[in-house]
């Protein structure tokens, strides 16, 4: 076999790569760490640093550097990250953190303790350790907390030529040089120009002919999530950050985007389930914290369903008097419920996307009524059938369950979509309106108008 071959290794698990991995520590062979290091994918990561210990993670640092050390602590969330930097020498972590970009070692940096976070600040080179601090002096959520303070920028006096030369010698330190960035000698922003535009011009072009001079930016305080719509319904590769002299401080990638718009979009799905989100990944949770995480939504609609059983008992005379308006009440909620969390699900998306807004209230209420009108006469129709082929019911019976079907739908749609609009006018997560919270008050509305059609259409007491 030619030694420069690598060989072909078949398709691994994680739990075949974490083997492997530690065998390979174990005998303190390098280029089997190296192998293995190399075939990590982000899932793995967490799962080979759950698996090694202490004293392997310290070989891990010692067998495969800095660099390579870095390119997998990256891969886990920054909490993990930074329990793991703790594990090794103060200097080596320092090491570690300089060979990240300046975003994610603030990130990492954050979630160290206080004993550790200090040693290891020292331990940094000056410039990097300025940097980190500059970076640490934004909120976390903020577009300031997110951004990366390694863009390249350029004077609007140069030619293209002479930018292109100094672009080859900053390349390597930027995040991305897909965008070039003019300002003044006081770092305010005059322009942004594309590396295509700007390779393709005749050398002798300024740049300041060639820039567009009014480049669109969020401000550092701006909430992470909202310069990230700004970003994705701009198509742009980059965004610069601004402060309020129009400075620039920083840019924010697509790549930083991503992992801002994947951790809103989680938090929205836990709370849309009826759970507070988990601040580190469901694997590394321990039961109580699923617990805290969870009770709290769970008990308040636990007590929101003692409205359910109160209706219920206040309607007893009508359901001795006619049993079998007790069957359907199970589908008759079942059906409000999901109505109800169909619409909460659709509106609280299109809310986070930034696609609608509180000025679009009327235009979303009158779309949703129509939808709950189309779904609740398919669904009277059908459950009116249903009612029929059911023993001990009769026509009237099936009249009352269909406009009960009816009328819920109706007001099931409008009730979910506006509901987290109103919340979010007010600066309140519409998420919090969960679909488990739009069922039990659909749930509980929906019993109400069914023993009401129910005495009207039966003239029962």
């Amino acid at each position: 076999m030619d030694p420069r071959q690598e060989p072909v290794v078949a398709d691994l698990t994680v739990e075949d790569t974490v083997a492997r991995l530690r065998e390979a520590l174990a005998s303190g062979d390098r280029a089997g760490v190296l192998l293995a290091a190399d075939r990590v994918d982000d899932q793995d990561a967490e799962a080979i640093f759950e698996a090694i210990d202490a004293s392997e993670t310290r070989a891990l640092f010692d067998l495969i550097g800095n660099e390579a050390f870095a390119d997998l602590i990256v891969r886990l969330n920054d909490e993990h990250a930074a329990d793991v930097l703790e594990l090794i020498p103060a200097s080596d972590a320092a090491d570690v953190l300089e060979e990240l970009d300046p975003d994610d070692a603030t990130d990492i940096f954050g979630e160290l303790e206080p004993e550790h976070s200090g040693v290891i600040l020292v331990q940094m080179e000056p410039a990097e350790a300025q940097e980190l601090q500059e970076l640490l002096a934004y909120p976390p959520e903020t577009a300031g907390g997110l951004m990366t303070p390694a863009f390249v920028s350029i004077a609007p006096t140069l030619r293209a030529d002479q930018a292109v030369v100094a672009l080859r010698k900053v390349a390597e330190e930027a995040e991305t040089v897909n965008y070039v960035y003019v300002t003044d000698p006081d770092d305010h922003l005059l322009g942004v120009l594309s590396l295509h535009r700007l390779v393709l011009t005749t050398p002798d072009s300024l740049v300041k002919d060639l820039m567009y001079t009014r480049p669109i930016t969020v401000r550092a305080t701006e909430d992470q999530e909202a310069a990230a719509r700004v970003l994705v319904e701009n198509d742009l590769l980059a965004l610069p950050v601004v402060d309020d002299q129009n400075r620039i401080l920083g840019i924010i990638t697509v790549d930083d985007i991503t992992e801002v718009l994947e951790r809103e979009v989680t938090e929205d799905i836990e709370r849309i389930g009826g759970s507070a989100p988990l601040s580190e990944p469901y694997l590394r949770a321990k039961p109580t914290l699923l617990y805290r995480k969870r009770i709290v939504w769970l008990f308040v609609l636990f007590m929101a369903q003692f409205l359910t059983v109160s209706i219920i008992s206040r309607y007893d005379s009508l359901l001795a008097q006619m049993t079998v308006l007790s069957f359907f009440i199970p589908i008759l909620i079942g059906t409000g419920g999901n109505i109800g969390s169909q619409t909460v699900t659709t509106i609280v998306r299109a809310l986070a996307i930034g696609e609608i807004g509180p000025q679009h209230t009327i235009r979303v209420l009158l779309k949703e009524a129509s939808t709950g009108l189309m779904l609740g006469l398919t669904m009277a129709a059908l459950m009116f059938i249903r009612a029929l082929l059911t023993n001990g019911a009769d026509s009237q019976v099936a009249l009352v369950v269909a406009v009960t079907v009816f009328s819920i739908g109706l007001w099931a749609a409008p009730v979910g979509s506006i509901l987290p609009i109103v919340l979010n006018r007010f600066r309140v997560d519409p998420a919090v309106v969960s679909a488990p919270f739009i069922s039990c008050l659909v749930d509980t509305t929906g019993l109400i108008i069914y023993f009401t059609v129910a005495k009207l259409v039966l003239d029962v007491v």
